[in-house]
């Protein structure tokens, strides 16, 4: 039974594939990319002038007290306040990361 008389198949392509054209996925033997400091710190930047526009947008003065005697506000401490800003996006993210990691162990776990 030649090529031509099988049953066809998506993968063999019937023998059409010139040697370059199979070897074009082959595993190149390189480790993945891992986060970089330079990444993280053009994430933390640009999540940092996200919260800075969020605070410079805002119609409003917002005010927070993070003790009884250390206050501060949206137009008068634009900066500080954009921090606190980003400390909180920082922190919803991070918790965020960490239950998806929990939930992963946690599944893998049930399912053993």
């Amino acid at each position: 039974m030649s090529n031509s008389q099988q049953k066809p198949s998506w993968s063999l392509q019937d023998n059409k594939r010139s040697e370059t054209e199979r070897e074009a996925f082959k595993p190149t033997g390189k480790s993945p990319k891992k986060l970089s400091k330079m990444y993280i710190g053009v994430v933390v930047l640009v999540t940092y002038l996200t919260s800075l526009t969020l605070t410079i947008g805002s119609k409003k003065t917002l005010e927070t007290c993070i003790t009884s005697d250390f206050c501060f506000n949206s137009k008068d401490d634009v900066f500080l306040y954009a921090f606190y800003v980003f400390s909180t996006i920082a922190i919803i993210v991070f918790v965020i990361l960490m239950a998806s990691k929990f939930g992963k162990r946690f599944g893998h776990a049930v399912k053993q």
